[in-house]
């Protein structure tokens, strides 16, 4: 796999990270992922799994059940990042004004990001 398709893979996550965090998580999913099992956070984090699929025609699995066991992966670890930032950030009452607030979600981003790397790194 050429480095061209690494990349390809990696910029296509990042929109679809983009698309799906900020153009299509909707108030109902943002309010409630910090509520362990709720649906709203089970939704949005099948909205990341339901984007990320077109990955799989980009840099092909090795075989469907590896390609299920990645997406899998990426919804777990998407799950419970973003269930734990939101018990931290709602636990010690931080709002959008706040440095650490700014913080907790940077730390959430990259936990994200590097997931898209472990993501395109276990496809080639």
């Amino acid at each position: 796999m050429s480095q061209d398709w690494m990349l390809l893979g990696l910029a296509y996550l990042a929109a679809k990270h983009a698309i799906a965090d900020f153009f299509l998580q909707t108030k109902y999913q943002y309010a409630n992922k910090g509520v362990y099992g709720h649906p709203g956070g089970l939704l949005h984090v099948l909205i990341h799994g339901a984007l990320s699929m077109p990955l799989l025609l980009i840099l092909p699995p090795k075989t469907a059940m590896y390609g299920i066991l990645i997406l899998g992966a990426e919804i777990l670890v998407h799950y419970h990042c973003d269930w734990a930032k939101e018990k931290i950030v709602k636990g010690n009452g931080w709002l959008f004004t706040n440095d650490n607030f700014w913080r907790a979600m940077g730390i959430d981003q990259l936990i994200h990001g590097l997931t898209y790397l472990a993501m395109v790194r276990a496809l080639v």
